[in-house]
């Protein structure tokens, strides 16, 4: 097995202890910077036949800000400044230096038949952007929140409100990870406000400066509002329709679900009080068979299932849901949401699970 990784990285490590654990030998791995420098040694690293996985590039620094900095060159746009940790920079640009990035991986890999890649670049482009990815499973059939489309600043956002009609919506980085920079966005009548999300704003010399943490920030003043949506806006933004996520207790869920071959294996609850229930924001993990009734879990296989058609050369993916009375909503597919330490399923975490099913 061969990885387009970065060594030492926690998804690695789980990966090879998997392997051992199974008695399997190591996989090699191609650092993401070594590839980015010099295309020609995943010929070399793929010249037998061989099981070939691509992990982000975002746990290396300096693959992450070559790719940013491709992306500006494209866009031609002036070079950034390398983005302080957990800085959201620039997002956009990282994402067109991405999109080429996993366009020359693909055309590389079709000369390279002996490798069987288990996620291919196209797919993994394609679940990065979130907005199309979006589009794309609802083309498909999948039950998704409806979207609103792009934002083009705070003010384009009150007046898409008033054309729909509403009062709640998520507001999401089209190029984002995880939670990052995402906003729970509402309103009333009277006219108060409230955004909660994981960007903490920074303001110095003019710029709005955005950073990823992991405690929830709650603004109410219009000001702070429309500062946040507009440089969030300038890396592109889009805005959904705001689905509840089921009660328990004084907090709520939504369900992250792996699905390897296109079948539903590993799955949790994310618990939490607040708006984001991603478990990196120290979550609670939760159990979805003492959570969902049958009907529930019915509709959760049959949602992750029908999510899994549209990306069938996939072998691997994770789905975000929200199910509640029966129904099932897709709220993400993520090309890298296999990273769920000591998670088991059928006695396997979710790496044995995949070199089980190789």
């Amino acid at each position: 097995m061969i990885l387009l990784a970065t060594n030492g990285s926690k998804r690695v490590r789980l990966l090879q202890a998997a392997r051992a654990r199974l008695k399997l030998p190591p996989a090699r791995v191609l650092e993401w910077r070594d590839w980015l420098a010099q295309p020609a040694l995943l010929g070399t690293a793929l010249a037998q036949p061989c099981r070939f996985k691509i992990e982000p590039p975002g746990d290396d620094p300096a693959a992450h800000l070559q790719l940013l900095r491709d992306g500006c060159r494209l866009q031609d746009r002036a070079p950034v400044r390398p983005p302080a940790h957990g800085e959201l920079l620039a997002m956009d640009s990282w994402f067109a230096g991405f999109d080429a990035a996993m366009a020359r991986l693909a055309a590389q890999l079709a000369t390279l038949p002996q490798a069987r890649v288990v996620n291919p670049p196209r797919d993994i482009a394609l679940m990065t952007d979130k907005l199309a990815c979006q589009q794309h499973l609802a083309a498909h059939g999948v039950a998704t929140p409806a979207l609103l489309g792009r934002i083009d600043g705070y003010d384009h956002l009150q007046s898409l409100l008033r054309w729909h009609d509403l009062d709640r919506v998520y507001l999401k980085p089209r190029y984002g990870s995880s939670a990052s920079g995402v906003v729970a966005y509402r309103r009333n009548k009277a006219g108060r406000q409230q955004a909660t999300t994981s960007a903490s704003m920074a303001h110095a010399g003019g710029e709005t400066r955005l950073f990823n943490v992991k405690r929830i920030a709650r603004h109410e003043n219009p000001a702070d509002i429309a500062a946040l949506v507009d440089a969030l806006a300038a890396q592109q933004l889009y805005a959904e329709q705001w689905i509840d996520k089921p009660r328990i207790g004084d907090g709520h869920y939504d369900l992250r679900v792996v699905a390897i071959n296109g079948q539903p294996v590993h799955r949790v609850a994310r618990m939490g009080n607040r708006m984001m229930t991603n478990l990196h924001l120290d979550n609670q993990r939760g159990d979805p068979s003492t959570l969902l009734s049958e009907p529930d879990m019915a509709a959760l296989e049959a949602a992750t299932g029908q999510a899994a058609l549209a990306f069938p050369a996939s072998g691997v993916t994770g789905y975000d849901l929200v199910v509640r009375r029966g129904q099932a909503h897709v709220l993400e597919a993520n090309a890298f949401g296999d990273l769920l330490p000591g998670l088991l399923w059928q006695e396997l975490d979710t790496y044995e699970m995949q070199m089980r099913h190789a």
